[in-house]
């Protein structure tokens, strides 16, 4: 199984709830482990001072009972006999009497006291120096060191342990992302397989049961659902549009014949007729290739295309029409821009944008076509300085049959915008209509990398289709885009 990029693994909510987890756990042992500390330390300092009190008391016994010289003696025997502690014992003068401690603390009670002996490393001790009668003075010290061991040692553990848990968290999130990237990845895959177009596909079930399983399962019901329903609608649309063209065909043939055998007094009615015909014709095949464009059954032809000369294919081949109506057609393009899609669809795109300014504007309209790579995005545009379109009717003009009321005498079916709509969509562009102040500017902005197959992947070779092969089947392209 492969883990995948760390930092799809670091961005996973399995990785951040087992992080998190494990802070939690680490700060309650954290917690825990202090307390343990502060209660075993609290400990061993009560049993240490009462060690120390203990003895003090039993000296000052002896003294009392004994005398001085007793007390001598008891110390030299304790000193022989207890390794642990160590004593000093000094008249009212300062003479040391008896003892091994090092040096007379000056300072009566508790002191917690560091020297060395022979040049080693400091020993720490807990030292109680008292007044005992005849003004002597009696000090007790312990060591240090056993408990200082065991702090350290303490603390040690606490410090390893967290680190290993800690380290053991972390693989087990890491293992966790990468099972929970390895679902997510096969539901992402089956959503863009259906984006490209395959209704058929479904995400795989592994028939454990679990959360994930019930999901996919669920979504793999309604994916059923909607796949009846898209082919319904389709079959439901082809039907009427195929079962209508081959009437209205009958009919233009029966026109022309009428045509034929007219004088040149009806000639003119059937032409109005045939050209009604052919108008109704021409609606019904946009609508069919819109539908096949939005079904996303194109992008099996996908491959890498060069934009930049599909652009100056298509603005040369409409520069021509739009001169024969007085109106200029300039370009500024960026040269050698590549772009993952369809060459025929997106020379379509241009020539309907270039189509609804040419049919749209008067003479000496000045229409300028626009790409250019602006770094995080390429952006292409098609503005011209004509009467342009109200704010308030920007958004309707990609609507099916939509058209501006002064565009009611031009020819068209409106439904030019619908397509160039689609082919954007199908191709992952945002299409923007805008005030050119004056005029109207259409923009296309498009991440280049959006649509490219995953890096690694073994791509096709470049097109070699000449944009302009696709204008050639089209001089006029149906569905050119009437506002």
């Amino acid at each position: 199984m492969s883990l995948g990029p760390p930092a799809r693994l670091l961005r996973t909510a399995s990785f951040g709830l087992a992080l998190l987890y494990a802070g939690l756990f680490a700060g309650s042992v954290l917690i825990l482990g202090f307390i343990v500390y502060w209660t075993v330390q609290s400990s061993m300092d009560k049993q240490l001072t009462a060690r120390i009190d203990a003895e003090i008391e039993l000296l000052k016994g002896e003294l009392r009972s004994e005398g001085p010289d007793e007390l001598v003696e008891q110390v030299q025997r304790h000193i022989n006999f207890i390794d642990s502690l160590e004593y000093a014992l000094a008249d009212a003068s300062g003479n040391t009497l008896a003892g091994n401690l090092a040096f007379m603390p000056t300072k009566l009670g508790w002191n917690d006291i560091a020297f060395s002996r022979g040049g080693k490393d400091p020993s720490y001790y807990r030292v109680e120096s008292v007044l005992v009668d005849n003004g002597y003075r009696l000090a007790v010290a312990d060591d240090l060191g056993p408990q200082n061991d065991i702090r350290r040692a303490f603390l040690d553990a606490l410090g390893w342990a967290l680190l290993a848990f800690l380290m053991l968290s972390l693989v087990g999130g890491i293992l966790m992302s990468a099972v929970f990237l390895r679902r997510v990845d096969a539901i992402a895959r089956t959503a863009e397989a259906i984006i490209e177009g395959d209704l058929s596909s479904r995400v795989p079930l592994r028939g454990t049961r679990d959360n994930f399983d019930r999901l996919s399962a669920s979504l793999n019901r309604m994916l059923d659902r909607i796949q009846l329903l898209m082919e319904s609608l389709s079959q439901v649309s082809n039907d009427i549009a195929h079962a209508l063209r081959t009437p209205l065909g009958r009919l233009r043939q029966k026109l022309e014949a009428a045509r034929a055998a007219s004088n040149g007094t009806t000639t003119m009615a059937i032409d109005a007729a045939l050209g009604e015909t052919d108008d109704i014709l021409d609606t019904f095949s946009a609508l069919l290739r819109i539908a096949q464009i939005e079904s996303g059954t194109r992008t099996a032809g996908f491959r890498e295309v060069d934009l930049s000369r599909v652009f100056e294919n298509v603005t040369d081949a409409y520069s021509a029409a739009a001169e024969d109506q007085g109106q200029i057609v300039t370009a500024k393009i960026a040269p050698s821009l590549k772009f993952w899609g369809d060459e025929d669809l997106l020379s379509e795109l241009l020539g309907n944008l270039l189509d609804n300014s040419i049919r749209h504007t008067p003479q000496g309209t000045h229409i300028e076509v626009s790409l250019g790579d602006f770094g995080s995005h390429f952006a292409a545009t098609v503005a011209d300085n004509g009467p342009g379109v109200p704010e308030t009717e920007r958004e309707r003009i990609f609507r099916r049959f939509y058209r501006l009321e002064r565009s009611n005498s031009t020819h068209g079916n409106g439904l030019g915008l619908s397509l160039v709509t689609a082919v954007a969509e199908l191709h992952g562009m945002k299409l923007t209509a805008s005030d050119n102040a004056p005029g109207l500017r259409m923009t296309l902005t498009f991440d280049p990398f959006l649509a490219a197959p995953e890096r690694g992947a073994i791509q096709p070779p470049s097109s070699q289709r000449d944009a302009s092969s696709a204008i050639n089947r089209h001089p006029t392209i149906q569905g050119s885009p009437e506002i």
